[in-house]
């Protein structure tokens, strides 16, 4: 589990009300459902990305756009071929190659965000990913839940670099 400890002034206010930006409409398969969203991504266009856990899928929702989503990758049932994605918990926009990183079953993937995309490419596997982050220099940060740590990886790369935990091996 993460946890980011934030420090809110004892006299912060915000608007009390939030405003549903994708879901919404209960539990479900449909474009305008989720079941279990786990991560999200919002890039600089104010898209939204979402890991939909349930129906392993990655689900978008573009800025302004709140009745329907766009199925972006998996959606094929839960599997571990290259056209399917099983049970997403991140995601992230790559944005120099316009791509989807994403930890899903026992591998991190990669799926293009080109129209017609309809498989990724496994970027890192047999790994019991749950989080991933990029740094500045392109570098992916994966934890796994069954090491109990967080490595680096050089893109390309398959073994990584432990950064923190994984102590008691």
């Amino acid at each position: 589990m993460f946890y980011l400890l934030v420090s809110i002034p004892a006299n912060a206010t915000w608007v009390q009300n939030g405003v549903t930006v994708a879901g919404g409409h209960g539990y479900g398969d449909a474009t305008n459902q989720l079941s279990h969203p786990f991560g999200l991504f919002v890039d600089d266009d104010q898209t939204v990305v979402i890991a939909d856990f349930g129906n392993h899928r990655i689900m978008q929702w573009k800025n302004g756009d709140t009745t329907n989503g766009q199925v972006v990758a998996g959606g094929n049932g839960a599997g571990n071929r290259l056209h399917q994605l099983n049970l997403p918990t991140d995601v992230l926009i790559d944005k120099d190659t316009d791509s989807l990183i994403i930890c899903e079953g026992r591998r991190v993937v990669r799926w293009s965000r080109r129209s017609g995309t309809t498989k990724g490419e496994i970027l890192i596997d047999n790994i019991d990913r749950y989080g991933v982050a990029m740094d500045e220099q392109r570098y992916l940060y994966v934890s796994d839940v069954g090491k109990h740590e967080v490595r680096r990886y050089k893109l390309g790369e398959k073994n990584g670099t432990r950064v923190a935990g994984g102590n008691g091996e």
